[in-house]
This record gives structure tokens, C-alpha cells and sequence, in this order.
């Protein structure tokens, strides 16, 4: 296990993102590193995806959490996606249904649905 507390972050390869998502995480969480897992529209991937890519997701997410002890994975969707050009509504819907998934793991762990807006500022999906 490494020092320090970990979160967990399932984001856009979109760089706009990055910060906006590591920020918020840590203020949110209290924490001191972010992992992050990028996929082009990875709510869409999560919430649409073969069978195939959700189990190489779900990998990834238990190394994050096996191995730096994360306690809080956030999913998200965001404004201006290339990779999955869809509107808000949409994005909202494949997000939750994102978190459904990753609850679905049945571990110990805060899941949490996030949207990066237009103005890059994150707005809880419940």
C-alpha cells in the first residue's frame, strides 16, 4: 500500500478535464493522489461497452484499488466530447448508468458520477 490517500478517477483522454477532475477529487475527498484511468468517452464505454472492455476497465480500477488503497471512484462525462459527441441528457444518462457499474464491484468504496461543463467546472451526477 502506498502513503498517502487515494482516489480514483475514470476521465476523458481530453486534457481540459484533467485538472478540473484531479482538483475537485482532491478538495472533495481530502486526497493526496488521483489515479487516473482515461478512455475516450468513458461513460459511454461504461455504461455501452462489449463485455470485453468492461472487464479491462474494472481491471484497472482494482489495481487502483488493490494497490494504493482507493476509496472513492468517480466516473465522468463532460462538455465538447470527441469521443462521444452526445448531448447533456445523454451524457447524464450513460454516467449514472456508469456508477451502477462500478457499484456492481461491490466494494468498500464512494462512487460518484461527475459532469465537466461547458465552463470546465464539475457538477455532481446523482
Amino acid at each position: 500500500m502506498s502513503a498517502g490517500k487515494f482516489g480514483t478517477a475514470i476521465n476523458c483522454i481530453d486534457g481540459r478535464t484533467q485538472l478540473p477532475v484531479i482538483e475537485w477529487l482532491m478538495e472533495n475527498f481530502h486526497l493526496d493522489f488521483v489515479d487516473m484511468i482515461t478512455h475516450p468517452g468513458p461513460d459511454k464505454l461504461l455504461s455501452q461497452g462489449r463485455p470485453s472492455e468492461l472487464e479491462a476497465m474494472k481491471a484497472k480500477v482494482l489495481i487502483s484499488i488493490k494497490a494504493h488503497g482507493s476509496n472513492v471512484v468517480a466516473v465522468t462525462g463532460h462538455y465538447d466530447c470527441a469521443g462521444n459527441p452526445v448531448a447533456k441528457d445523454e451524457h447524464l444518462s450513460q454516467i449514472k448508468r456508469a456508477t451502477e457499474f462500478i457499484h456492481s464491484f461491490t466494494l468498500p468504496i464512494k462512487v460518484v458520477g461527475l459532469w465537466i461543463n461547458e465552463n470546465w467546472k464539475i457538477e455532481i451526477v446523482e
